[in-house]
């Protein structure tokens, strides 16, 4: 059994959209990263994406059916984007987020881009 401070894991984060692994649960990835601009569009084909914000701010910008709304999402609130949904975060400010994933899913989820990590690092 393994204890981390959630708020004092991301004092080991320097870089923004690189999430680390704080943990796993039933076969999932528990992911920390501090977010700021905007990341890239994508979707997730094989499973869904929770997101629980620690610190801060962000707008989850979805796209359906042609269609794009935007969620805004604050301290404490939770957002899970289901499976194939494309998406993407926008943070007008530095913030911090946990996320949940598929171990192995790429946090571009279908495409490669710069901020795509093939190898996360480990809390």
């Amino acid at each position: 059994m393994r204890v981390i401070n959630i708020p004092g894991g991301f004092d080991q984060i320097s870089t923004i959209w690189s999430p680390h692994i704080a943990g796993r649960v039933n076969g999932q990835e528990v992911r920390l990263a501090r977010i700021e601009g905007a990341f890239d569009w994508h979707r997730h084909a094989k499973a869904d994406e929770a997101f629980f914000v620690i610190k801060g701010a962000f707008e989850m910008h979805f796209r359906e059916n042609n269609e794009e709304r935007h969620v805004p999402l604050g301290e404490g609130d939770f957002c899970v984007v289901p499976v194939g949904v494309e998406h993407r975060p926008i943070a007008g400010a530095e913030c911090w987020i946990m996320m949940i994933a598929d171990p192995g899913e790429l946090n571009t989820g279908d495409v490669v881009t710069q901020k795509t990590k093939h190898v996360l690092p480990q809390l």
